[in-house]
């Protein structure tokens, strides 16, 4: 699947609010869907691109000889999930950054179909 048909699979989710496909190399975004005036998709995208970096360090640091599949930030009225892309067993720097309502979410859901997402992507 192409990047726009992801994001709009993502946006089917439960309770999704928005989505970003982001290269955490550059911090850009390569799409979005959704957001809308309180949710500025780009600045989050960036800003997130931040949080994935300082995780990748202190796994670094830990010598932790392991890989990332997501992250979960739980905020009283919302999930905030990085997914990392991972295709084809080769690590790429995308991941997906979803925006999930926390009243209507079904976060086990939003990550099995995330992780669908991922294993269908192709970039």
């Amino acid at each position: 699947m192409n990047i726009d048909v992801a994001l709009k699979e993502a946006m089917s989710i439960t309770g999704a609010v928005g989505v970003a496909l982001v290269d955490y190399d550059s911090g850009m975004s390569l799409g979005t869907r959704g957001g809308g005036e309180w949710l500025n998709l780009d600045l989050a995208a960036a800003g997130n691109t931040e949080v994935v970096r300082a995780k990748m360090r202190v796994m670094s640091t830990l010598a932790l000889n392991d890989s990332i599949e997501d992250i979960l930030i739980t905020l009283n009225r919302q999930y905030h999930l990085i997914r990392l892309i991972d295709t084809a067993n080769s690590r790429t720097s995308l991941f997906l950054y979803l925006v999930l309502e926390r009243e209507s979410a079904n976060l086990a859901l939003a990550r099995h179909h995330l992780r669908r997402i991922e294993n269908e992507l192709q970039v």
